[in-house]
């Protein structure tokens, strides 16, 4: 086998996990518009003129045409008020023609994130980031709806048949989107679980050790060959831009030629974040409709 063909077999292929999950929601998509005459629908909330954000929106509302969901997008200044958007949730929150409600992160500093999470309706919370639905998790119950990255994590462990019980997964950054659910979902599959952050001294005593490492802090090119352990298997969440292109946390093309698996950036995290997110759409949908039923 070439070099070419090895490292090939190293990638976790996140677009083509992802093609297999929007294919079945594309089937749940049809069976909920036969039996109830109507098809789901997400609406997104963008604020302000990130470029990033502006490109993650767009490829959510791309990836709910292709399986059928229908969408619309709120888009407002960065000067809008924390009121207006609280309102605008709450309107959305009493809208039954609205299944999932999606916040983009990251908003402006002068609007409280934890309190824009909270104000959703759990059962529309399709980031899974209410207090009511991160609580669940934390308490080893994820049935509903969680975190759609770490979950997109946990979707590609199961296609590469890699059982996470009794592993050791390092976890770097510890924010409320990745980190801490993402540590939540290895403990709930008893892993053991270490989670550092830019405070952490040493990190590389702990990466170095990993079995499955899971990198999120948009440092670019934070993790190299020498910081991970042979044939770990190894998670890059992280997204820097500059002058228009992404870059990852891994330095993809040195840590490939040691790790047993790795995910590019992009097409690796990005895609099975974005597949988790129709997914919770339709298992929104669907619950809401039986609420309705009962």
């Amino acid at each position: 086998m070439n070099n070419s063909e090895d490292i090939k077999d190293k990638v976790i292929d996140g677009k083509s996990i992802a093609d297999r999950v929007e294919k079945g929601v594309k089937e749940d998509v049809e069976r909920f518009k036969k039996k109830y005459g109507c098809a789901p629908r997400l609406a997104t909330i963008l604020v302000g003129e990130h470029p990033p954000s502006k490109l993650y929106v767009r490829l959510k509302h791309w990836a709910c045409k292709r399986v059928g969901i229908d969408s619309m997008n709120y888009k407002f200044d960065e000067n809008v008020s924390e009121k207006e958007i609280l309102s605008l949730i709450e309107s959305l929150n009493e809208d039954d023609k609205v299944n999932g409600i999606l916040v983009q992160m990251p908003l402006p500093p002068h609007i409280d994130a934890l309190k824009v999470m909270g104000s959703v309706s759990p059962i529309k919370d399709v980031d899974g980031f209410h207090p009511l639905n991160m609580g669940r998790l934390m308490q080893g119950d994820e049935s509903w709806l969680v975190p759609c990255t770490p979950k997109g994590v946990i979707e590609a462990l199961n296609i590469y048949g890699i059982d996470v019980q009794g592993q050791y997964a390092v976890v770097v950054g510890h924010s409320n989107i990745v980190g801490k659910p993402m540590a939540a979902m290895f403990l709930n599959r008893n892993a053991t679980v270490s989670v550092c952050h830019v405070y952490t001294k040493n990190l590389v005593d702990y990466t170095r050790e990993a079995d499955i490492l899971v990198v999120a802090t948009g440092v670019k090119g934070l993790i190299k060959k020498d910081m991970i352990k042979e044939d770990s298997i190894v998670f890059d969440v992280g997204i820097t831009w500059e002058d228009g292109k992404v870059y990852g946390d891994v330095v993809f093309d040195d840590v490939v030629k040691r790790a047993r698996l790795v995910s590019p950036v992009p097409g690796g995290v990005g895609p099975l974040t974005i597949a988790m997110l129709l997914t919770h759409t339709m298992k929104a949908a669907w619950k809401q409709k039986e609420r309705e039923e009962t």
